[in-house]
């Protein structure tokens, strides 16, 4: 018979361990004294080998607070300002030297009586420079203004002209017709506004009596150019290169609508130079009454007597 305190066979073998024998457990020497410290310093503690986390890998010292860690933010010192600080100085001088050099050139312009022109004209795409309601004395504006409506009435007849003539030559009447009209155009919008139009404008501008002998000689041209076109003879060109009352005479028995087109032509060149003459007409009362004759008058006496010197 099995014994009281015997151990049971079928029982899983444990180790008895005794609570108060620490070298065991620990596996260090055992104390000398235990009522003192018990010998359990942590220091000397070994890890324990069967552990089932490894542990963590080891902060760095300053992991929490990173003095060592420098930014690098780029500072003007006081010299380098001071010298930006100058440079800033020497370019406002500048400026302001090119700025009164500009002013006095401008101010010398207009004592010699010249006058910048900016280009204004047509607003969608400047080419000219005209400004009647701010430059023009206002006593004169108005016949500025029909002077002006006189050089569109000029554009307006030859453009016409072009595609009048356009028409006659798809129907047969030759290139060359169609040449001469372009010609007409290119040469006569550009030659009438610095020709006549731009002297007259100037002239109501600064009253000179000079600028107005130019307008009326080319003005002249003028008329007798658009008294040529109205008829249309052919004398210096033969064919049907503008739209005259004789061409549209003779090309309206072949091709109606052509025709229709040169006397549309006919009519526009005659009522530009009803026109003309009235606007010669209106300018040369204006300058017979301002006493600009007179002075015109003396200036081509002044310069045939340096002429002659």
């Amino acid at each position: 018979m099995a014994r009281r305190y015997d151990s049971n066979p079928f029982d899983e073998e444990e180790e008895e361990v005794n609570p108060f024998a620490v070298s065991r457990v620990f596996d260090y020497p055992p104390c000398i004294s235990l009522s003192k410290s018990l010998c359990l310093n942590p220091a000397t503690v070994p890890p324990a080998s069967n552990s089932r986390l490894s542990p963590l890998p080891p902060e760095p010292a300053d992991f929490y607070n990173d003095r060592s860690a420098t930014i690098d933010i780029p500072l003007d010192t006081a010299k380098d300002l001071r010298k930006k600080e100058k440079e800033l100085q020497a370019k406002e001088a500048e400026l302001s030297k090119k700025e009164k050099e500009l002013k006095r050139r401008e101010e010398a312009a207009a004592r010699a009586g010249i006058v910048i022109e900016e280009k204004n004209w047509p607003p969608f795409f400047p080419i000219i420079h005209h400004d009647i309601a701010n430059e023009i004395p206002i006593h004169v504006q108005r016949l500025q203004y029909f002077a002006f409506a006189s050089l569109l009435g000029l554009f307006a007849c030859l453009f016409w002209n072009i595609i009048a003539v356009t028409a006659a030559w798809i129907k047969g009447e030759g290139v060359k017709i169609w040449l001469l009209a372009i010609i007409y155009f290119i040469a006569g919008v550009p030659g009438a506004y610095v020709l006549w139009y731009r002297p007259l404008y100037r002239a109501m501008r600064t009253e000179s009596a000079l600028k107005f002998g130019w307008f009326f000689l080319f003005y002249m041209l003028h008329i007798g150019f658009v008294f040529y076109s109205a008829v249309a003879p052919p004398i210096f060109f033969k064919g049907k290169s503008l739209t005259g009352i004789l061409p549209a005479v003779d090309i309206i028995g072949d091709h109606l609508l052509v025709g229709i087109f040169y006397f549309i032509g006919f009519g526009m060149f005659c009522l530009e130079s009803l026109l003309s003459v009235w606007v010669i007409q209106q300018v040369y009362m204006y300058f017979r009454g301002s006493g600009k004759a007179a002075e015109l008058k003396r200036e081509a006496a002044r310069g045939a007597m340096r002429a002659a010197i």
